[in-house]
């Protein structure tokens, strides 16, 4: 057996009836929609590439062991691969609202933590792939690996080539795992202390990189003292609100050109709008408030792509929805995720992650509980952006023509954002509680608008700019 790692086990712990941790993606394509059997014989084709998705998590009494991935020897996929009907008239609003209703129920964690649903009844024969998988399986890039892996390059890929039988690899006698268990609950914590010096000098392989880490930890402190919109904090019940907004790459990466940041600042800015219009729409915006987000980020490297596993660390940003001005709204962003890359603020959240480590998995399962239950009002909203494919993919001969993200809420943040590219669009997926985001829409729009508005003094600085030339 498989041992998680602290991040994934903490993802687990987190989790509770109001609280699915399961991230998503919604990925339309074009008709005719397969069957049920042939989406089901593909599936099963793909199951050896992806071992995890054969895999369930074990438990220790009082989580005296970190959880652990094991072959479910009664593994069957007609538990995983669902199918729904979107209701008529099949729009976007109808396959939102059935989306939401499917992502707010729980992956069954006696299985296997993953779904596939198949969704029909869109107009003009497309059809629907909405994928459910548990976070603490796979972070965003991992999932966009794995969707990669289920899908296919070619059109032409031929029929799905069935596995073999006797796949799965017999366990070990429970003396031989309980003996490897305890082996690894005494070494785990050395390894990791063992192991933190290096990853210190990978992260601040320099003493400028320390002074520069410290400096940054004084303005990380000083961006908390900012008040925040502590209105979108609340409880979470069981029901979900998903929308989305699109916008095209050659279009942000027009803005970037001209206005400057990068790619993110400028997906940031527009969340920015966003969240302001929601402020403005509900009564709630005031002078030199700001909207506070963890901006989670992938550390990596080129070799653990394909991993499941999470590679994360995260930052705290501020939104700037005090702001009028959406240039400097803009510049606001990009000047706070500059000066938090380079005093490698990053590198404090993955080394307070290989702490955490350090304690007994009971403490870890209850310190998680209760961080991300207790009411606080630091954060208001998270923001993902996980690259995804600029080649089409697909699935039976049919190509995807979108695809959208989810990411789950938890705590009391009550509202998450997921960007994610594919084939030169974006796509802004947008989580809520559904009793505290009744004007959700409002967001969504927000975000197009934060778009435009930035991409208007653009073109407008074209011809004087050619002019000086």
């Amino acid at each position: 057996m498989e041992r998680m790692s602290t991040l994934d086990a903490g993802f687990y712990f987190v989790e509770h009836e109001n609280v699915p941790m399961h991230l998503g993606a919604l990925a339309v394509f074009e008709g005719p929609a397969p069957s049920y059997q042939e989406l089901a014989g593909l599936f099963a084709s793909k199951l050896p590439h992806v071992p995890r998705y054969r895999q369930v998590v074990r438990t220790a009494p009082l989580q005296v062991l970190r959880p652990a991935w094991a072959e479910d020897e009664h593994f069957d996929i007609g538990h995983h691969l669902r199918h729904a009907m979107v209701p008529k008239p099949g729009d976007a609003r109808q396959l939102r609202r059935l989306a939401g209703r499917i992502y707010a129920q729980p992956l069954d964690r006696g299985r296997p933590l993953w779904e596939a649903w198949l969704l029909q009844g869109l107009p003009a024969g497309r059809w629907a792939i909405l994928n459910k998988v548990h976070h603490c399986m796979v972070d965003g890039i991992g999932g966009s690996d794995l969707l990669a892996e289920i899908f296919d390059l070619d059109p032409d890929g031929g029929p799905p080539v069935q596995p073999s039988g006797g796949e799965l690899q017999p366990e070990s006698s429970p003396e031989g795992n309980m003996a490897v268990s305890i082996a690894d609950v005494i070494t785990w914590p050395l390894r990791l202390l063992a192991g933190l010096p290096g990853l210190v000098l990978q992260q601040l392989p320099a003493q400028a990189s320390l002074v520069a880490f410290a400096r940054g930890l004084t303005r990380s402190a000083q961006r908390l003292a900012v008040p925040s919109a502590a209105s979108l904090n609340g409880p979470i019940g069981p029901r979900r609100l998903w929308d989305w907004a699109t916008a095209s790459l050659s279009q942000v990466k027009e803005i970037r050109g001209e206005l400057g940041g990068t790619v993110n600042d400028v997906l940031l800015a527009a969340i920015t709008r966003g969240f302001r219009d929601l402020l403005i729409e509900r009564g709630e915006l005031s002078d030199g408030l700001v909207v506070r987000s963890l901006v989670p980020i992938s550390v990596r490297a080129a070799d653990e792509r394909g991993v499941t596993t999470n590679r994360l660390s995260a930052v705290l940003a501020n939104l700037p929805v005090a702001e009028a001005d959406p240039i400097q709204r803009l510049r606001l962003v990009r000047d706070q995720m500059d000066e938090i890359k380079h005093t490698y603020q990053a590198a404090g959240a993955e080394l307070l992650t290989q702490i955490l480590g350090l304690a007994p998995p009971t403490l870890l399962e209850l310190g998680a509980r209760a961080a991300f239950q207790l009411p606080q009002p630091l954060v208001q909203t998270v923001t993902t952006n996980v690259p995804g494919p600029q080649f089409p993919l697909y699935v039976l001969g049919r190509q995807m023509t979108e695809a959208h993200p989810y990411v789950p809420i938890g705590g009391n943040v009550r509202i998450a954002i997921a960007i994610f590219s594919y084939l030169g669009r974006f796509s802004f997926g947008i989580t809520a509680d559904s009793s505290a985001a009744a004007d959700l829409d409002i967001l969504a729009q927000g975000i197009r608008r934060g778009l435009a508005e930035l991409q208007a003094p653009s073109r407008a600085s074209r011809p004087a700019a050619a002019a000086g030339r």
